[in-house]
């Protein structure tokens, strides 16, 4: 009969698949085990005993992998955030090139593939953290911090995270003290009570602005100016540019706002990229790695080329970067993003830097591009995780553009956009990975494809 669900095996993982999938030959067939290495033996309870491939839960490391180093982090073994600090970084980016290439392999049967270009800092790049408040086990201490590795629930206090810098960690530690000495819980997600719910942190990497936004319920009253007093306070190398007290009720677990209170400065503040400016607020998308962002948009500008006397559609454009990027040298670009408030940053950044020819709709892309009056020459797409809407990808297939760069997070929602872009008239001609999110899983992938004559 072979191993049952809830028995435990051990065996090496023979490979990792995108996004963590661990490969792992046990008892006569092959089992999938996340949060593991190429190379590490194994002991893993069997959670799905199915004939043709098992799920299981890594129980411990018997025997590391032979290019497994000890993590820089303290937090990494409990954390979720990361999955790689226990390889050195050439280690991470080899792995992350062979991930992206085998699926696209899969569904693409020739193209240039450029490998991987790293990020220009693989610790205290990110310019952006939303920490979740909670207790690292049931009725422990509050807790702030990320999600623990394969829990829905408990909380780690990350405050020595190295995917960000020294600010970032010193107001953790202040927020998370105030919100002890007020003693009031954090926000139940199954009970719907509490008060305490996200730290929203952003700084800007070149100007080193910083904007810090708490997120409660309605449900208690606590007066913030203590903490501001305290925050402002500490030895911080960036500016604070505005503290924010932002009131969320909704019943899912996100940051959104009902109410913004602005308790210090403003609610904005400028980060700089390619030698432009960027005004962003608390909830507009910007890449979270600003100097990786650089070397992505200037990934997929080479991969753009001539754009002179070009109508561009940026579709999916958030704050306008890419769209900001293209301006200067094409006829005009019009940008379409769903989130309005990324809209209305985008026209501010437009004008700030000095561009006439953006234009920037507001609204679903699959809606918008039937108003828009201009035909696009060329077309850049840059979608959120779950790839392009099949019914909006074929309105953008039937515009007919000879040329599309494709900026994708996730490669298996780029692979099946692949498949239908193939299907439709287009080749993939030349493929480049870009690493914004070192010790992580995430990887981005800027692909070219032209349409096909025959």
């Amino acid at each position: 009969m072979g191993i049952k669900k809830g028995e435990e095996s051990s065996g090496v993982v023979r490979e990792v698949k995108f996004p963590n999938k661990g490969i792992v030959a046990a008892e006569d067939r092959e089992f999938i085990v996340k949060n593991v290495l190429p190379g590490q033996k194994i002991r893993f309870r069997v959670t799905k005993a199915r004939a043709s491939r098992g799920e299981g839960r890594l129980l411990e490391v018997l025997e590391k992998a032979q290019n497994e180093i000890d993590p820089s982090c303290p937090h990494f073994a409990l954390c979720g955030g990361c999955a790689y600090q226990n390889l050195s970084y050439p280690d991470q980016l080899a792995l992350k090139e062979g991930q992206v290439k085998a699926i696209l392999d899969e569904v693409c049967s020739q193209f240039e593939f450029e490998g991987i270009k790293p990020s220009p800092a693989s610790e205290k790049y990110r310019n952006k953290m939303e920490f979740s408040f909670g207790d690292e086990y049931k009725d422990g201490p509050l807790a702030l911090g990320m999600h623990k590795r394969g829990s829905f629930y408990d909380i780690v206090t990350v405050d020595q995270c190295r995917i960000v810098d020294g600010d970032f960690r010193l107001i953790l530690k202040e927020v998370l003290q105030f919100a002890k000495e007020q003693g009031h819980s954090y926000y139940h997600k199954l009970r719907h009570t509490g008060y305490w719910r996200h730290l929203l942190v952003r700084k800007a990497t070149k100007t080193g602005e910083l904007l810090i936004a708490l997120v409660t319920t309605s449900q208690e009253q606590v007066g913030m100016e203590p903490l501001v007093e305290r925050v402002l306070e500490l030895p911080l190398k960036g500016t604070v540019k505005g503290i924010l007290h932002i009131l969320n009720d909704s019943l899912a677990d996100v940051v959104k706002s009902d109410k913004t209170t602005i308790l210090y400065g403003q609610d904005f503040f400028y980060e700089e990229l390619l030698g432009m400016k960027f005004k962003i607020s608390p909830f507009s998308f910007f890449q979270t790695n600003s100097l990786g962002a650089e070397v992505l948009y200037e990934t997929a500008r080479s991969y753009v080329g001539d754009t002179k006397d070009k109508v561009i559609f940026d579709l999916y454009s958030g704050t306008g970067t890419i769209a900001q990027m293209l301006a200067p040298v094409a006829k005009k670009v019009v940008g379409v993003e769903i989130v309005e408030e990324a809209v209305k940053a985008a026209k501010e950044n437009a004008k700030l830097n000095g561009l006439n020819n953006c234009e920037f709709w507001a609204g679903d892309v699959l809606k918008v591009i039937d108003e828009i009056e201009e035909k696009p020459d060329m077309i850049v797409l840059d979608p959120p995780r779950d790839g392009i809407h099949p019914k909006a990808l074929k309105k953008i297939i039937d515009f007919g553009v000879e040329k599309m760069v494709y900026i994708s997070c996730k490669p298996t929602s780029l692979a099946r956009d692949l498949v239908e872009l193939q299907n439709s008239g287009y080749e993939v001609e030349r493929v480049c990975c870009v690493d914004m999110f070192p010790g992580t899983v995430h990887v981005e992938t800027v692909v070219r494809l032209q349409r096909k004559h025959t």
